[in-house]
């Protein structure tokens, strides 16, 4: 809602990132407003980033310096599509996937990703982040084999040096 009473505005317009998502889910959320539903904020730290361009590059959360900036003590964990199976049979091995954790509680501030599939992959990120998942529980997920998804769970792991495929 603006400074006007029941005038709203969403998405370029107003001060947020300029993502289509973004602007969409502010949209759903003035609807739900209006409609009298209890309307919870968005929180930026979760809103996924990302650019389509060739290797993908998508992020969600704080940086490594970013979080190190805010005070907390990281650890991080890192994997290259170099090592994934699947991102060698597809033959896109440029990249990385990266986790950034908080390492008295393990809670993953921040997944940043560049090469295939990266926007694709980012949403497991986006959800392990909104449940507050820690490293370790994100890396001992399951993952199918071969996919390039397994390396979220490796990067995951890498936080406790944990990685296997390497």
């Amino acid at each position: 809602e603006t400074d006007e009473q029941g005038v709203f505005a969403i998405g370029d317009v107003i001060d947020t990132a300029w993502l289509a998502h973004l602007a969409s889910k502010e949209g759903i959320l003035v609807v739900e407003k209006l409609a009298g539903k209890k309307v919870e904020p968005i929180n930026m730290r979760l809103v996924p980033n990302c650019t389509y361009c060739d290797p993908e590059v998508a992020s969600v959360g704080l940086t490594e310096a970013k979080a190190r900036e805010e005070g907390y003590d990281v650890k991080v964990g890192k994997f290259p599509f170099s090592a994934s199976g699947k991102a060698r049979i597809l033959g896109e091995t440029d990249g990385f996937v990266k986790v950034v954790s908080e390492k008295k509680y393990d809670e993953v501030l921040g997944v940043h990703i560049i090469g295939p599939h990266a926007t694709e992959l980012l949403a497991e990120a986006c959800v392990a982040m909104a449940l507050e998942t820690t490293a370790d529980e994100l890396g001992r997920t399951i993952h199918a084999h071969p996919t390039v998804s397994e390396s979220v769970m490796e990067a995951a792991e890498g936080v406790h040096d944990l990685t296997i495929h390497m």
